[in-house]
């Protein structure tokens, strides 16, 4: 066994997400790791729907994109990296955090859309969340051809942080 024995990939099966997955298939194969790919129903995204929608509807909604999004994880990681699916509900970065402090997990390799200025403002970073408060190294990486480098603030994940993921 190498240095990571469980790699966390959280998905939303968003473009760019090969990349991702790319990235976390050759870390695991050279660490003979196995890839968890995490999907997190995200219900307060459709918290503006009007009060008739039903929320069984949406939420079935939401478990097939998620179920589309794993199958991705699965069938483009290397063969010979072994894939685990999991599937958890509430806000995607707080899930993620949780998921690093209470399973086993040795990584995180995620994607991140690069933004910064005022769309990182007013959008916010599932990924820079995760950085801050994860519980173990966080590695991103770029999903589209506008992330700049040297624009981008490096941040590092403090596994001996005091927040809980619950303050998120």
């Amino acid at each position: 066994m190498g240095l990571y024995e469980t790699i966390l990939l959280p998905t939303d099966g968003s473009a760019g997400v090969e990349r991702v997955i790319d990235h976390a298939g050759e870390l695991a194969r050279v660490h003979d790791a196995t890839i968890r790919a995490l999907y997190v129903v995200d219900a307060t995204s459709f918290t503006g729907l009007p009060m008739e929608t039903s929320w069984e509807g949406v939420r079935q909604v939401l478990e097939s994109e998620g179920e589309t999004a794993l199958e991705q994880v699965e069938r483009m990681a290397p063969a010979d990296v072994p894939v685990e699916t999991v599937t958890v509900e509430g806000t995607p970065s707080t899930e993620i955090v949780r998921y690093t402090r209470e399973q086993p997990v040795d990584t995180v390799v995620m994607g991140t859309h690069g933004r910064g200025g005022i769309d990182r403002l007013l959008l916010g970073s599932v990924a820079e969340r995760v950085v801050r408060k994860s519980a173990v190294p966080v590695v991103t990486v770029p999903v589209s051809g506008t992330a700049v480098a040297d624009t981008e603030e490096v941040v590092e994940a403090d596994p001996d942080a005091v927040s809980s993921p619950e303050s998120s």
